[in-house]
């Protein structure tokens, strides 16, 4: 399935169809409500659309004309100025087609290429199975599973640190 990593643009409030879903808001930081409201979307999009790109780098995957996700690249700082974290979500209906891991990729490659960092990190959910073989695929490795270190929707989860490394 064909995909674009466009930047963030107010056309793109149709999102949170995709947006509002438990199964997502389960698998992401607390920061992603559920439910996701219009209001959410037009806040995220605004935030992501003003951003100049000095310290995070944020795209919409767009898919058939409408943003059908988010991935985005956060730089660190202090002792870990030479990293990034990598974050993302895909609408439901678009998992396992492989566009996923086609947009880690892409968005990691233009990091590596405009700042000046040396490792790029994600830290999924452990039992999150589809976004661990995401990062897989997009040749991210497991650094180790990190005991008791969610706690979500009353639950404590593992979660795993993977990284890409220049």
């Amino acid at each position: 399935m064909d995909f674009t990593a466009e930047k963030w643009h107010i056309d793109y409030a149709g999102m949170w169809e995709y947006a509002n879903n438990k199964q997502i808001a389960d698998n992401v930081r607390n920061i992603f409500p559920y439910p996701y409201t219009l209001d959410d979307a037009r806040s995220y999009i605004n935030s992501c659309a003003e951003n100049d790109e000095s310290r995070q780098l944020c795209r919409a995957i767009v898919i058939e004309g409408k943003a059908a996700g988010s991935i985005g690249i956060f730089l660190r700082d202090d002792i870990h100025c030479k990293s990034a974290e990598l974050g993302y979500w895909l609408g439901e209906p678009f998992g396992g087609k492989g566009i996923i891991s086609r947009a880690i990729k892409e968005i990691c490659g233009t990091a590596f290429e405009q700042y000046d960092i040396v490792r790029i990190f994600a830290e999924p959910f452990a039992h999150n199975a589809g976004s661990r073989r995401a990062l897989e695929k997009a040749g991210f490795e497991l650094e180790g599973i990190m005991k008791n270190s969610i706690f979500k929707n009353g639950i404590i989860f593992d979660s795993c640190m993977y990284a890409l490394v220049k």
